[in-house]
């Protein structure tokens, strides 16, 4: 098994790496830079490190990229800096899924590819209906038109559900969902729900980082986590002491 990971360089990217080389996997990453990996991990045997930026890639590097993975992670999100949240790319995370997703199906691996998407708690999963206060319907509203970032995270998972959906040949998808990330140094018990058991926005959850990469992991590895989550868009949150 070869995994693909993009935002690998990122802190939940980082110990997702790190988690799928300690389960044995091959790993590709596409970084812009090495530097804030790990030594051990920079130097691991079973990692290649292919240095751009994923939405430079022309389509035939992408494909060829792509050519021997059975399953893509992505943790791709916008640096939290003023350029970082209003600069451009306005659309990293859904053109990346965008393109990643395409050169799956232009290469029609005979087995479909497992494409796993770090999302957020703060987008709906519209293909439940799920409810949410008229409050927080007015704060979402809020974020989208003052936060690029929160578009991004919903036009991606839209991506999955609505182009990808639950019914194409080479592409098979899952959009995690954490609550406020937090960081922790070893994984810990977490529990994981089909939707949110508490507001985003006024009774937010955590989740550790660690966490959030070991159940990514897991969903790649484990067949039978997979098939519990495959098309879905699992909410995952630490489990309160």
């Amino acid at each position: 098994m070869t995994v693909l990971v993009v935002g690998a360089s990122g802190a939940t990217g980082r110990l997702l790496v790190t988690h799928l080389l300690e389960m044995g996997k091959t790993v590709k990453i596409i970084v812009r830079s090495s530097d804030n990996l790990p030594t051990a991990v920079k130097n691991h045997e079973n990692l290649s490190i292919i240095k751009a930026s994923v939405l430079d890639l022309s389509e035939t590097q992408m494909k060829e990229i792509m050519r021997d993975c059975t399953a893509v992670a992505s943790c791709l999100g916008h640096n939290l800096t003023f350029k970082g949240i209003y600069g451009r790319p306005r659309r990293l995370v859904t053109e990346a899924t965008r393109r990643l997703c395409q050169a799956i199906q232009q290469n029609r691996p005979a087995d479909a590819v497992k494409y796993v998407l770090m999302n957020t708690t703060g987008n709906q999963n519209r293909d439940l209906n799920e409810p949410i206060s008229f409050a927080q319907k007015w704060v979402i509203a809020l974020l989208r038109l003052l936060l690029p970032p929160h578009v991004d995270n919903e036009k991606a998972a839209d991506f999955l559900r609505t182009e990808i959906g639950q019914t194409d040949r080479f592409v098979e998808w899952t959009a995690v969902r954490p609550d406020g990330l937090i960081n922790e140094g070893q994984v810990t018990d977490y529990e994981i729900h089909p939707s949110p058991t508490r507001s985003a926005i006024f009774d937010a959850g955590s989740v550790s980082r660690i966490n959030v990469g070991h159940f990514m992991a897991s969903l790649i590895i484990d067949i039978d986590i997979w098939r519990n989550w495959q098309g879905q868009m699992p909410v995952i949150y630490s489990t309160e002491k």
